[in-house]
């Protein structure tokens, strides 16, 4: 089975601050972006991967994140992260059976985690995605506008959803076909596959995983990242 991943770094940063935003600030001595891609590529079930970059930026991603050769390709993005989503799945290969999509702020990501959502998906027929993420441990509240609360879910069913997400990549691309059809805006891929009708599973992941939004965000992963250097001495 031949699969691809789509590094999602279209975004501004504009709430991080500072040249290049969140994907060019260094971590660990290292761009965000940069060690992103080499944790996702570093799995082995990968045959090559897509960064979607901003389109002001796309050298400046590409060079930063170490993207070179055919199994490496850096493209431009579109205004939404849907948009820039979809920018990626024209880029993939024809043989390409399935995609792992992930956002490129959340440098914390491991190959094993990678390898876990795409065997999910494979021993899964009847499966089109499969999301990573853990049980809720927060109450979480349905509020109103006005600032109201009206309903709060039972906790036992709500799970905080990350990435990465694998997908079967005829069933993502549908799914974004139609929703740029019928105007659907989703908050991630896996809600446009369920939008369409697909089924999505879940699968346990570490709680670590952060996006990085912030500058406390940005500590907070050089900190981790240090902690596993440690590790890996000893």
């Amino acid at each position: 089975m031949t699969v691809w991943a789509i590094i999602v770094a279209g975004g501004e940063g504009t709430r991080f601050g500072g040249a290049g935003g969140k994907q060019l600030a260094e971590v660990a001595g290292r761009p965000v972006l940069a060690q992103t891609v080499e944790a996702v590529f570093s799995c082995p079930d990968l045959e090559g991967l897509v960064v979607v970059c901003h389109p002001d930026r796309v050298e400046e991603y590409a060079e930063s994140a170490g993207v070179v050769g055919h199994r490496l390709v850096a493209v431009a993005g579109g205004d939404t992260r849907q948009e820039s989503v979809a920018a990626g799945l024209a880029c993939l290969p024809r043989d390409c059976e399935m995609v792992v999509v992930h956002d490129g702020a959340r440098p914390l990501v491991t190959p094993e985690v990678v390898s876990a959502v795409i065997a999910e998906l494979a021993g899964h027929p009847e499966a089109a995605g499969v999301v990573v993420g853990h049980p809720s441990s927060d109450t979480v509240k349905v509020v109103d506008e006005s600032g109201v609360v009206i309903e709060t879910p039972d906790r036992s069913t709500l799970w905080a959803v990350q990435t990465p997400q694998a997908f079967r990549t005829r069933a993502l691309a549908d799914a974004h076909a139609r929703a740029e059809r019928e105007g659907i805006a989703g908050t991630d891929d896996a809600s446009l596959v369920e939008s369409a009708g697909g089924v999505v599973r879940v699968v346990l992941g570490p709680r670590l995983n952060v996006k990085v939004t912030t500058r406390e965000d940005a500590a907070y992963v050089e900190a981790c990242l240090a902690d596993r250097t440690e590790r890996t001495r000893r």
